[in-house]
């Protein structure tokens, strides 16, 4: 019923009413459908990543996401539910269609998936937000909200949204492995202190304790001073990365070197060669000046 109301009201002309927003993320009510039932408000957003906050959810939101990045090709959206989404259902808008992605008062374990979805239309990616009808009439507080992220890497994606884990586990080759060095979200020298497995999610979560983090776009490893008798002074970095289920990590001895890519304040395994195998192939690749960008080496 909800596809069919919302598509007829788009078709009929419903009034739009712009809506302020920094470039990236947007809050605001629903109180202007008290005042014209009609009103659909409309929020543009100008960043590949940022949050939406509805509060008093009312009649209709569109969301179009539109970076300022006119080179960059951005393939996939993916958004996360707030623990507090209720009061709407979420909709993907394509060519004038609307496709259900998310719906007000499902399962539980949704708030904590992520959803994606193909981006790589000639149209701007866009989202439609549908207020659930008050129970009661009234205006209850309710909230939904979410954080987006688009993303150039339809693999990335994949990881992401459960729909879709059949990208292969295989261990990276060197020029995989030296481009990672490079271009990955975040880079650390450590080892695996556990790894525990979320058959619901199909996800694996490696707990890292990492002597390095060479790099880290946010705050996924946090610093620690090491209690030891014989260093107490020596900064330990603990952290934990997302991997899928079907890859079959299994903690082991010795120091890796862990990459990947962060989303959504979480980190997601890439490339993970044993550090000792990464000293070999990189020393190679240097001495042959095919490394794709300099690492510091200690």
């Amino acid at each position: 019923m909800l596809p069919n109301v919302i598509i007829f009201m788009y078709m009929l002309g419903v009034p739009l009413r712009l809506c302020a927003a920094d470039l990236c993320n947007w809050t605001g009510s629903g109180f202007a459908a008290a005042v014209d039932s009609r009103i659909v408000l409309q929020v543009r957003l100008r960043c590949t990543e940022g949050s939406v906050r509805w509060v008093y959810p009312g009649q209709a939101l569109r969301v179009v996401l539109e970076p300022n990045l006119s080179t960059a090709r951005r393939t996939a959206v993916c958004i996360k539910p707030s623990p507090s989404f209720r009061g709407a259902s979420v909709f993907i808008e394509r060519s004038g269609e609307l496709e259900l992605l998310l719906t007000d008062g499902g399962r539980p374990e949704q708030q904590k998936q992520v959803f994606c979805f193909r981006a790589d239309g000639p149209h701007r990616p866009a989202l439609y937000l549908q207020s659930s009808p008050q129970k009661d009439g009234a205006w209850s507080r309710r909230m939904m909200g979410f954080r987006y992220e688009l993303l150039g890497n339809r693999s990335a994606a994949n990881n992401l949204g459960l729909g879709a884990l059949h990208t292969s586990c295989r261990p990276c080759n060197d020029t995989e492995l030296l481009m990672a060095i490079c271009n990955s979200d975040f880079v650390v020298r450590g080892s695996i202190k556990n790894v525990s497995h979320d058959s619901e999610r199909q996800t694996s979560l490696v707990e890292v304790s990492a002597a390095r983090v060479y790099r880290q776009r946010s705050g996924v490893f946090e610093q620690e001073l090491s209690d030891s008798e014989s260093s107490p002074s020596v900064p330990i970095w603990h952290g934990q990365i997302h991997t899928r289920l079907q890859c079959h990590v299994k903690p082991g001895d010795g120091e890796f070197l862990f990459t990947g890519s962060e989303h959504f304040g979480e980190a997601w395994l890439g490339c993970a060669p044993r550090y000792k195998d990464f000293l070999s192939v990189y020393q190679t690749a240097w001495a042959a000046r095919r490394n794709s960008c300099d690492f510091p080496l200690d």
